[in-house]
């Protein structure tokens, strides 16, 4: 019996130490193919930004900024509406309306990419630029809202990637408020809290999963490619306007690699991807950091909570 529990326990490790070891060669591979471009520029290809293909000069930056201008926009817009969407679901909804919801969200997450992209040409960017050319002077004034009304641009990139992370976010944080014990609720109700406040003591418990589910949409922004590519323009700028064109880091590797003519052309573009692996290795160290720092923060809270009554 233990011999088999050990076995099992290999196994499994095993399993695990298959994901360390391809996040790890990804990164090895892309550092590898792109070398010559690393060995070239150094950090000033996260600084500048020049790309130009004609003289060799590459710099990341703009795409930097798109993708995360772009991804961050998207996560203010996307995070409300996903929230409403998991709490009417989990505490409000009717039973006989829960299920179809539920497939309707997990519907949207199974559309293709591509499909967005085409949606978003088609119908949200005559949106787009029929709000464009209605605003007022006063606002065009101010860097948000300068530009001409192109329609396509970082403000209808980030509005596609907000329709496409709200399924993914509202799909997690609905299973995390699910798994809330029905003793919270009820502790609540005992307490004489109303229905709103006995739903804000849930999305309390359950804070920590609800920051995962939203950095689980913010990672699936920065890595997206067809449909951002398809509506923001593609132009490599560095811009606070919502109407302006920019590109983002993905679109850019779509666009591109097949036109790469050189070598250094080619290694600039998978550095690129380099960066982009890194940003999101980033943004994903610093979500568990982040919820590591409220769990450990509740954990306290309830021990000092537990010493008072014991003290009292």
């Amino acid at each position: 019996m233990r011999i088999r529990e050990t076995w099992f326990r290999v196994g499994t490790g095993l399993f695990g130490l298959v994901l360390v070891l391809i996040v790890v060669g990804i990164g090895f591979e892309l550092s590898r193919q792109s070398l010559l471009s690393i060995q070239k520029f150094g950090f000033s290809f996260w600084r500048t930004g020049t790309w130009d293909p004609v003289s060799g000069e590459f710099g990341a930056l703009p795409f930097i900024w798109g993708t995360l201008y772009s991804s961050i926009l998207a996560l203010v817009i996307a995070t409300p509406v996903a929230l409403g969407i998991a709490i009417f679901i989990a505490e409000l909804c009717p039973a006989g309306l829960r299920q179809p919801l539920v497939f309707l969200t997990e519907l949207l997450a199974a559309i293709p990419s591509i499909v967005y992209g085409l949606w978003g040409i088609f119908v949200l960017v005559p949106i787009v630029r029929s709000l464009e050319v209605w605003t007022p002077p006063a606002l065009r004034q101010l860097p948000f809202f300068s530009g001409p009304p192109l329609g396509v641009g970082i403000l209808s990139a980030a509005l596609i990637l907000a329709i496409m992370v709200i399924p993914f976010t509202s799909s997690v944080a609905r299973e995390v408020l699910r798994s809330v014990p029905a003793a919270q609720r009820e502790g609540a109700y005992a307490l004489g809290a109303t229905r709103f406040e006995a739903i804000h003591a849930t999305l309390f418990y359950a804070r920590t999963g609800i920051i995962g589910a939203i950095m689980l949409g913010f990672g699936r922004a920065l890595g997206e490619t067809m449909a951002v590519t398809m509506v923001i323009g593609n132009s490599p700028r560095i811009s606070l306007s919502l109407f302006t064109p920019q590109y983002t880091m993905a679109a850019v590797i779509a666009n591109e690699f097949t036109e790469a003519a050189d070598e250094l052309y080619l290694d600039a573009l998978i550095e690129i991807g380099l960066v982009l692996f890194i940003i999101t290795l980033i943004v994903n160290l610093l979500s568990r950091l982040l919820i590591w720092s409220m769990a450990n923060t509740g954990r306290r809270s309830r021990a000092d909570a537990i010493g008072v009554e014991a003290a009292a």
